[in-house]
């Protein structure tokens, strides 16, 4: 890297990738971006991005590489399918993957990218659409300490809690354990809204109440919108939570862990893919609730 303002490529646009561009030039990094969705592409070079015409492209046009994708396969496509980001890797490269996948390709990924001279971190994120777009992420890193503080500055720009969680892989191992106290946060949270407004008391009220005392979540602050109004746009979707959940699972079988509530929230978020919801904000695991016990929190009674 020079020792001017490194040019960052941006791979991965959707909810959370175009803030998290934005938030990159506006701090004044040049950026140049990729996306299978040309709209994508095209709204943020609108706004001074450049754009790249594959993840091979946008790492040999740039010095640290940044991804963003849905799961372990869209990642392991990006960097080390045909035109990946790896076909480019050099020494001195610097690539961040921010997205949410297993540890162990994680791990895979930072191997090979170490075996071309180049530096590789994992560092997803929490703090959902909001968190994106107000650049206040919370970044979980794993990689080498070096390679982290490299990357500090630019992290800056997107995240206002930046942690080194440890060697490769230990980002998404910190991010599985995230999403696993948000599931069952979100499903603690139904369950006490639901049984509160059937019982009949006014939801916002209950909700006044939980955010004064020890029950106070930041889930509730962030979502109480959605589940008070029974409106669920994404956010983060049921899909994505569902594969974090499945490698929440995957990981604790290979670590002798017994993961019992998140297995039942797993299951809960299932019935929700099954139910045609997959593409809803999380937050619409309240809705498996209501659905059993035939009341809405925001309509009342449901008709059967």
């Amino acid at each position: 890297m020079s020792e001017t303002r490194p040019r960052i490529g941006f791979v991965g646009l959707g909810i959370m990738g175009r803030p998290m561009v934005r938030n990159l030039m506006r701090a004044g990094y040049d950026v140049t971006v990729h996306d299978v969705n040309r709209a994508a592409v095209d709204e943020l070079v609108a706004e001074g991005a450049h754009a790249g015409e594959s993840a091979r492209g946008v790492a040999a046009a740039t010095d640290v590489f940044i991804s963003m994708v849905p799961d372990s396969p869209d990642a392991e496509a990006v960097y080390g399918g045909p035109g990946g980001a790896f076909e480019a890797a050099r020494p001195g490269w610097l690539a961040i993957d921010m997205s949410s996948i297993s540890p162990t390709v994680a791990r895979s990924l930072a191997e090979r990218a170490t075996a071309a001279g180049a530096q590789m971190l994992d560092a997803p994120v929490s703090g959902g659409d909001k968190g994106a777009i107000a650049g206040t992420l919370s970044i979980m890193v794993g990689g080498d300490a070096a390679a982290f503080e490299r990357a500090q500055p630019i992290l800056q720009a997107m995240g206002k809690t930046i942690v080194h969680c440890g060697g490769p892989g230990a980002g998404q191992v910190v991010k599985v354990c995230n999403q696993v106290v948000v599931a069952l946060v979100i499903q603690a949270v139904s369950e006490g809204l639901v049984l509160g407004a059937k019982a009949g008391v006014n939801p916002e009220r209950i909700v006044e109440v939980l955010q004064g005392g020890l029950a106070s979540t930041r889930v509730l602050e962030m979502r109480q919108t959605n589940m008070l109004g029974g409106h669920f746009d994404p956010g983060f979707r049921v899909r994505l939570h569902l594969k974090d959940l499945a490698n929440a699972l995957a990981l604790a079988r290979d670590a002798g862990v017994v993961l019992p509530a998140t297995a039942l929230v797993e299951q809960q978020m299932e019935a929700l893919k099954v139910a045609g919801r997959a593409d809803l904000d999380h937050s619409s695991l309240i809705t498996i609730l209501e659905d059993l016990a035939h009341y809405s929190v925001a309509n009342g009674a449901i008709e059967r």
